[in-house]
């Protein structure tokens, strides 16, 4: 069985990515630091979940062997501190170490996550600058058949986009207050992106290949978390911040446990993340579906009648 190293197959692109791999018949090897914490991964029978420092190079090294191509998703939307180090650590230093392994183990084939706006010379956001450089390193990498991923925003059911507006919403308030609420995106379905990612393995003429990943429309950020109030049932105001609240919002927020807002995630936002009629889906035979016919089934509405049926459903009476 052919077998495929997964770095970041824990996370939310890499679960759903891992569960599509083995539907094809890969042997799935996901690399990450605490096993025990993600062990619901092993209901897939050909997935193997080892526990290993990734930015240990010897480690990596050894996690590589016998595996005819790598998939790179890691990466971070914030960083501890806000110098750009822990950026550079996830965006820049572990691409490096992932083609040093791959040329100790002879692996050829490299597909890897980057993101919309990308930019090695992007001079305020730390997260697109590393993105950057980072894929403009990868693609370099001599000895290497490397296809990127420069997706949009990604939905599903068990994102981190829909589901934490959710819980934010559900705090009681008539207003919310929406940071860089005038911000684009053209939210891509997780589905569509995993099918771009499979497709590309085996076939040669992707190898170079920079492909953006985006859904068939184009939100502001205000109506997509006004759509995630009107889908739970919550009557809010979404009130979106003008670019100098949002300014002065994210130098506050940063600080706040979890960091929810960064100066960094407003850099980010200056840009925005859609495709502008150069959307690769399409060019990959994938017809993007928009985020209207995926979220509704997610966030079902009951009615106390209707939990009353369920609960007697479930009491078996």
């Amino acid at each position: 069985m052919r077998k495929i190293c997964l770095l970041g197959g824990t996370g939310f692109v890499g679960k759903h990515l891992a569960n599509r791999l083995f539907q094809m018949g890969w042997q799935v090897r996901a690399l990450t630091r605490q096993r025990e914490k993600h062990r619901e991964l092993l209901v897939l029978p050909t997935l193997e979940l080892v526990s290993t420092d990734v930015y240990d190079q010897e480690q990596l090294n050894v996690q590589l062997a016998g595996c005819e191509a790598v998939i790179n998703l890691v990466g971070i939307l914030n960083e501890t501190g806000s110098d750009g180090a822990g950026f550079s650590k996830a965006h820049v230093e572990l691409p490096k170490k992932v083609i040093a392994a791959c040329r100790e183990n002879n692996i050829k084939r490299l597909l890897h996550i980057s993101a919309l706006n990308a930019d090695a010379k992007q001079e305020t956001s730390h997260y697109l600058r590393t993105k950057g450089e980072a894929e403009d390193f990868v693609h370099a990498a001599e000895g290497l058949h490397v296809t990127s991923f420069r997706p949009s925003v990604i939905f599903g059911e068990d994102d981190s986009f829909f589901n934490r507006f959710a819980a934010l919403l559900r705090v009681p308030s008539p207003l919310f207050m929406l940071p860089s609420g005038h911000a684009k995106f053209a939210p891509v379905w997780i589905n569509d992106v995993v099918e771009a990612m499979v497709q590309t393995i085996d076939n040669p003429q992707h190898s170079g290949q920079r492909y953006n990943l985006c859904g068939p429309k184009v939100y502001t950020l205000q109506e997509l978390v006004a759509y995630t109030a009107k889908l739970m049932g919550v009557k809010r105001y979404v009130v979106p911040l003008g670019d100098k609240s949002s300014k002065v919002a994210a130098r506050v927020m940063e600080w706040v446990p979890g960091k929810p807002y960064s100066r960094d995630n407003y850099n980010s936002s200056k840009m925005d993340s859609v495709c502008a009629g150069n959307n690769h889906l399409a060019q990959l035979g994938i017809t993007p579906h928009a985020v209207e016919s995926i979220m509704p089934k997610y966030f079902v509405v009951s009615t106390p009648r209707e939990l009353y049926s369920t609960f007697r459903y479930q009491a078996g009476r």
